[in-house]
Parts: C-alpha cells; sequence; structure tokens
C-alpha cells in the first residue's frame, strides 16, 4: 500500500473517531440535562404538595 493512502486513511480515522466523541459528548450532555430537569420537576412537586 502506498504511503499516500495510509496517511489519507489516518486523516480519514481521526475525523470519524472525532465526528463519533462529538456525538458521544453531546448525548452525554443531553441525557445529563433530562435528567437534572427531571430532579428539578420532583423537587417542585415534592414543594407544592401541602
Amino acid at each position: 500500500m502506498s504511503k499516500n493512502n495510509e496517511v489519507n486513511r489516518k486523516k480519514n480515522k481521526n475525523k470519524i473517531d472525532q465526528k463519533k466523541r462529538k456525538a458521544q459528548n453531546a448525548e452525554a450532555e443531553r441525557k445529563a440535562r433530562l435528567k437534572q430537569i427531571h430532579q428539578d420537576f420532583k423537587a417542585k412537586e415534592a414543594d407544592d404538595k401541602p
């Protein structure tokens, strides 16, 4: 295999890995945000009950 193909493959792999990492981080942030909203809602409901 030519050197150029190996370099291109490594570059593309890095780009794909970065996209995957970015997607995973976004998903983790979304889940954390939803969890926080859920906890806030539960706390508010508990405060509203007499």
